[in-house]
């Protein structure tokens, strides 16, 4: 089985660049960071996002599955479909919060390492490289400066309908990034064999083609 691992801060693209890179390549995707959201969606219904014993408690009664309808990766809580509610701001920065968590992000990483066992898988997160596939055969590390990646969610957000300032988007880009950097649990940083890539000048296309070129040199 081949496996790639892309990490990489919030906004980098790295879901959508991976889910077209898997396609082309015929891998399946993997998004981790679908998995996080389904824990902090959960943990926002019941309100204790902020109580990090409650959440604890709550993956007693928690299964997460990621299913693939028409190729296109679902992700289900206690057998719903929550793909649809786990994008917004508000889930972004709940699954920043309980990915500081030790027992959540144990929780996850066997689902996540059962699937790269048994599929050719792109996936990726901020601690794939370091953490869930040590072993992968190609890890990338994909970044772009924080101005950028927050422009891009300004535009997403906006053709979403959604009524957001850039300014906030930005603020919530750079707490994002430090709290994923400075937490004591597999904090945000390249491996040491990750290939860093750097998107901040590319679009999408350009993007998504140097990922498949990256990986295709390398395996």
């Amino acid at each position: 089985m081949i496996n790639v691992a892309i990490d990489g801060p919030a906004g980098a693209g790295k879901s959508t660049i991976a889910k077209a890179a898997a396609k082309q390549l015929n891998y399946i995707y993997v998004d981790t960071g679908a998995l996080y959201r389904t824990i902090a969606y959960n943990a926002v219904k019941k309100n204790v996002i902020d109580d990090t014993n409650a959440v604890i408690a709550l993956l007693n009664d928690t299964k997460v599955e990621l299913k693939y309808i028409d190729g296109v990766q679902a992700v289900f809580l206690n057998g719903e479909d929550v793909s649809a509610y786990i994008r917004t701001p508000e889930i972004s920065m709940g699954a920043s919060k309980v990915s500081a968590i030790p027992e959540v992000r144990a929780f996850l990483l066997s689902l996540q390492q059962e699937i790269a066992k048994e599929n050719d898988v792109i996936m990726d997160g901020r601690d794939i490289a370091t953490v869930v596939l040590p072993n992968a055969d190609v890890k990338i590390f994909l970044f772009a400066s924080p101005e950028c990646r927050a422009e891009r969610r300004y535009k997403e957000l906006v053709e979403k309908g959604e009524n957001v300032k850039y300014e906030d988007v930005l603020a919530d880009v750079n707490q994002r990034d430090y709290q994923d950097s400075h937490r004591e649990i597999a904090p945000l940083k390249p491996s040491e064999d990750s290939i860093m890539l750097d998107t901040s000048k590319l679009n999408l296309d350009e993007s998504i083609q140097l990922v498949i070129k990256t990986i295709k040199e390398n395996i």
